[in-house]
């Protein structure tokens, strides 16, 4: 039997994504075999972050400095914007190295089932950076989902006023993707998004 504090440690591990109670316990014990080289540099890491940690006022980005790195790049493509949903859309996506751009974070989607209104979204934000000028781009990055796809028809109507290429990312077939083991919304957007060869 592990003591209270041992146990509240794994109950509170089993709460993060991909941990479940038994992977939990094991990070516990491997956090308590290597105190030294694993724990305690953990135990400083997340303080630091604990003391640090703020939103981007511009984009919505969570880091250590306000405005966040992306922000303040200065090699960083200003009239282009890329909307995700959240920031572990703008994680993925920058992680690809792919968009040159910034990126403008909603904090979530439209959904009339879990009352998430616009007002509840950051999108206010983004028509103020639009507006502001100097936006050549916007690139709506939504999850291919229904609510994911309202909200990009939603942000296209708040943005059609502005002198602006309004773009979104492509559906369908992914690359090494085989037709047998795709679900039928997936085929479907492929099927929609066709172009022609050549």
């Amino acid at each position: 039997m592990a003591s209270q504090e041992i146990d509240a440690l794994a109950q509170a591990l089993s709460k993060l994504p991909g941990l479940g109670p038994r992977s939990a316990r094991r990070v516990v014990l491997h956090l308590m075999k290597k105190r030294e080289s694993v724990l305690l540099p953990l135990l400083r890491a997340l303080e630091l972050v604990e003391q640090r940690l703020v939103v981007c006022s511009t984009c919505g980005n969570i880091d250590t400095g306000n405005p966040c790195g992306i922000c303040v790049d200065p090699r960083r493509d200003i009239r282009s914007i890329c909307v995700v949903e959240d920031v572990s859309d703008l994680w993925a996506l920058d992680r690809s190295r792919l968009f040159p751009g910034k990126y403008h974070v909603l904090g979530g989607r439209l959904s009339a089932l879990d009352g998430v209104r616009p007002e509840d979204l950051n999108i206010e934000g983004l028509v103020a950076r639009v507006a502001a000028g100097g936006v050549d781009e916007v690139v709506l990055a939504m999850n291919a989902t229904l609510e994911g796809q309202t909200t990009a028809h939603y942000l296209a109507e708040r943005l059609e006023q502005f002198p602006i290429r309004l773009t979104q990312l492509a559906h369908g077939v992914p690359v090494g993707g085989e037709l047998d083991y795709l679900d039928d919304g997936t085929l479907a957007q492929a099927l929609r998004a066709r172009r022609p060869v050549g």
